[in-house]
């Protein structure tokens, strides 16, 4: 019986959490983050101002909260890889599955809340700024992880700049077609073969990427 009710308990803060984070984002939305107070997501909600700040510390956590996780993706792929498997491949092998079960980290999914919010988060430099310093923390993550197997501090930031520049710029390049009006459907469709492109070029290194052509002498 105990755990019957912390299980009800549970799920009724769940789904209370949901609740005012989609009415804060709507409201958002509708008005703007700055003209939005904690207090009418709270009239909104139907809970009170302090059970917001309970669930989320700050006015910016009712956007990032249940996001900022995956800011962290690719350190968590590399850290729990298998061994003998590459950093890269690992990152890839992660986005691939991202793609492939068309998740809304990546902007692949049907439902187009996480799209919104995007815009939400392009639109409003706090939160722009917030979205920068969060990837910026996660590609620190992901270079810690890399120099503790290495040892070398300078090429793991670069090891993981890279991979980090390379999965925002898929995510980017998915978030910039289905805004020029391409379907979900289309955009994955090619998403697995431009990933691929993508991680095989940091794979292999920028030796021979655009490699302009010798100029033929005049005769």
């Amino acid at each position: 019986m105990a755990a019957e009710a912390m299980g009800l308990r549970e799920r009724k803060k769940i789904q209370t959490e949901l609740r005012i984070y989609r009415t804060a984002v709507e409201l958002f939305l509708e008005k703007s983050f700055e003209a939005v107070s904690v207090q009418e997501i709270a009239d909104a909600a139907e809970v009170s101002k302090m059970t917001v700040f309970n669930y989320f510390g700050t006015k910016e956590d009712l956007v990032f909260r249940p996001i900022e996780e995956h800011f962290s993706d690719a350190a968590r792929a590399v850290r729990d890889r298998a061994p003998g498997e590459s950093a890269v491949a690992a990152v890839r092998r992660q986005f691939l599955e991202l793609i492939e079960n068309r998740d809304p980290s990546i902007g692949l999914h049907v439902e187009p809340f996480g799209r919104r919010i995007r815009h939400l988060v392009m639109r409003t430099p706090v939160l722009r700024e917030r979205a920068y310093l969060s990837s910026e923390k996660g590609a620190r993550e992901l270079a810690d992880v890399l120099t503790d197997e290495t040892g070398d501090p300078v090429l793991a930031l670069i090891a993981a700049a890279t991979l980090t520049a390379a999965r925002n710029a898929l995510v980017e390049d998915h978030h910039r077609r289905l805004d020029a009006g391409e379907s979900v459907d289309a955009v994955t469709a090619d998403a697995t073969t431009r990933a691929t492109q993508a991680f095989d070029l940091v794979e292999h290194g920028l030796a021979n990427y655009a490699h302009k052509p010798t100029t033929p002498q005049a005769t």
